[in-house]
């Protein structure tokens, strides 16, 4: 009988180890920019485990970068009935409201997140889309503190370095403006919002 057992057991284990290889992993997945089969991954997840956050996150992160806001929403608020403070999730809110251009939402739930997660991997998107969302009230000042902070935290980012130069240029703080944009280029030579920032700025201190 134990014999049998046995036998049963060995003809049963490559079959589970080739169903575990075969489940495609969600996160993977995502990375990949896989968006819409991290989609389906997740919400099979969700079917079997309904309290799984792990899979509320990338389905999430999956749906924001499909740009399908709504839904983000809707299961991040889902996701929050479960777990209040999961700082991927607060975060994923904040993104949406930025998106669909909530500024004020979105600041409280960004301002949230760094509280929750001072130091979490979206720290530094969290922070420049602050940055953003200041630029967008035309509080300059604000946004050059929020988009340096995002940058102490990545400082490679050229892209960013051009919009801390133009808030910079608008609150007319013009050497630090051509400091960043400077920055932008040395990172990224040849990129126009940094090129023009640049010509702009260094035509206002001679006229200046």
């Amino acid at each position: 009988m134990r014999t049998r057992n046995v036998i049963l057991m060995m003809m049963l284990f490559p079959s589970l180890v080739l169903f575990a290889q075969e489940r495609p992993d969600a996160l993977r997945l995502y990375n990949n920019g896989q968006y819409s089969q991290a989609v389906d991954v997740c919400l099979q997840e969700l079917e079997e485990t309904p309290q799984n956050m792990d899979s509320y996150a990338v389905l999430c992160w999956s749906l924001v970068r499909l740009g399908r806001y709504d839904e983000a929403l809707d299961y991040a608020q889902q996701g929050l009935e479960i777990s209040r403070y999961d700082p991927r999730i607060v975060e994923v809110v904040g993104e949406v409201h930025y998106y669909q251009g909530r500024n004020l939402q979105a600041l409280e739930w960004f301002e949230e997140y760094t509280v929750l997660s001072p130091t979490g991997p979206r720290i530094d998107t969290a922070y420049y889309m602050m940055g953003e969302i200041f630029i967008r009230l035309g509080e300059y000042h604000h946004a050059d503190i929020a988009i340096t902070t995002a940058l102490y935290h990545t400082s490679s980012v050229a892209q960013w370095w051009a919009r801390l130069g133009y808030a910079r240029e608008q609150a007319e703080d013009y050497p630090y403006a051509l400091e960043a944009y400077n920055e932008a280029l040395r990172l990224r030579p040849g990129l126009n919002d940094a090129e023009r920032g640049k010509s702009r700025v260094q035509e206002k201190m001679k006229t200046g």
